[in-house]
């Protein structure tokens, strides 16, 4: 057999996934793996999810050759354009398909977690345009450095509903989503946001954002002659712009793979979200993956300047790609971030995501050669990070 990074039979990326669940949970979570994948494979939902990626996402998202940042790291890149699509972030992808995973299996109301406000946007998005009830959970700390994220959601009809404890943040808005699941198993449908969470849901997202890596074999293929790229980038938090962008090319080992981290103020600071260098194994939010933890097992608060990345695990793809090499984890700071989100701005007139930004740091840690393909995966757009931006370059 020769060895796959994809999910087995059993809900495992190698040592990696499974459903650690209360038995509360198992209804939902059991109704919802036995059905997922005869689901995706009706005609019908495949028909109605790709007409509303072309017609109301915008796809395909065009794979831009980014000249001047060639030009000034001397290699050939590419950007997938993800921050073009409807909402302004590849978590658009994943949310279509939700929406009609759970109209086919008859939820009347949908909820959701968000660190950096995107997902909640893109949940929020599609309720509106099905008519289904949507609760959004939101760390306290996030509500106020995503403003106009939370203004997005309740005019399209959201009800954003704070999550107070812990560090305020991605991390607990999980815990209150799961909590209102638990409470709520018949009607409701958790839309989770990442690879995370316990089997199917990493599978289930890795394949709705697997129109990425579908895209950029066929735009490649048409601007360079080959399908297969010598790099792909992305940032990874939870890790689904990471996965969709890897997931075509998993087991082609000829296509290296970099996963971008967020070191916050630096990997022994303290205050940082690099989990594959902090992170031992360990269960959250219902699966087993790579965590930052005590030595006692409970939780380490993440940090990062990115809400998108201010998380304390990854998914357990991304441990799998970690531990068996077959991914190149890298993390990067604060400030080389910020610097590389302006940098583009300014050589290629587009502005990123700081969760995107942490990715395009990579060419001032990292040499490629002059012919080197590389596609990296632009998640999301930064105009919900303008505040953060203008407060740190005091523009």
């Amino acid at each position: 057999m020769k060895e796959t990074y994809n999910i087995n039979e059993k809900g495992y990326y190698g040592e990696f996934g499974g459903a650690y669940i209360p038995e509360m949970l198992y209804p939902n979570v059991e109704e919802l793996r036995q059905n997922y994948l005869k689901i995706m494979a009706e005609p019908s939902f495949q028909k109605e999810f790709h007409a509303l990626l072309k017609d109301y996402v915008g796809r395909p998202s065009p794979l831009y050759f980014a000249q001047r940042l060639s030009e000034k790291y001397n290699t050939k890149i590419y950007l997938k354009r993800e921050d073009l699509n409807h909402t302004g972030a590849h978590k658009i992808n994943n949310t279509v398909g939700q929406i009609l995973m759970a109209q086919r299996l008859g939820k009347t109301r949908i909820i959701a977690e968000t660190g950096a406000g995107q997902h909640g946007v893109a949940t929020a998005t599609v309720c509106a345009l099905m008519g289904i009830e949507c609760v959004v959970y939101m760390g306290e700390k996030d509500i106020a450095r995503q403003a106009p994220n939370v203004a997005r959601m309740k005019m399209l009809g959201a009800k954003v509903v704070p999550a107070l404890s812990g560090s305020r943040t991605l991390k607990d808005a999980t815990n209150e989503a799961m909590r209102d699941w638990i409470n709520n198993p018949v009607n409701t449908h958790y839309i989770v946001g990442s690879v995370v969470g316990p089997h199917p849901f990493p599978d289930m997202v890795a394949r709705f954002q697997a129109i990425v890596s579908e895209e950029i074999k066929s735009q490649l293929l048409e601007k360079e002659g080959t399908e297969n790229p010598d790099y792909l980038i992305a940032c990874v938090g939870g890790g689904s712009n990471a996965a969709g962008t890897y997931y075509h090319y998993l087991d082609n080992e000829t296509v290296k793979i970099i996963a971008v981290e967020a070191a916050g103020l630096g990997i022994d600071s303290g205050e940082s979200a690099a989990t594959s260098v902090l992170g031992k194994e360990g269960i959250i939010h219902g699966s087993k993956t790579l965590l930052m933890q005590t030595k006692d097992g409970q939780i380490t608060e993440p940090y990062s300047i990115s809400a998108g990345l201010d998380y304390p695990g990854v998914g357990p793809m991304h441990a799998n790609l970690y531990k068996t090499g077959r991914a190149e984890f890298i993390a990067i700071t604060d400030d080389e971030a910020m610097t590389a989100g302006l940098e583009l701005s300014q050589l290629e007139g587009i502005i990123p995501a700081i969760e995107t930004s942490h990715a395009l740091a990579i060419f001032e840690h990292k040499t490629f050669k002059p012919n080197d393909i590389i596609v990296l995966n632009l998640s999301g757009r930064g105009d919900k990070d303008l505040q953060n931006y203008i407060d740190y370059f005091k523009l």
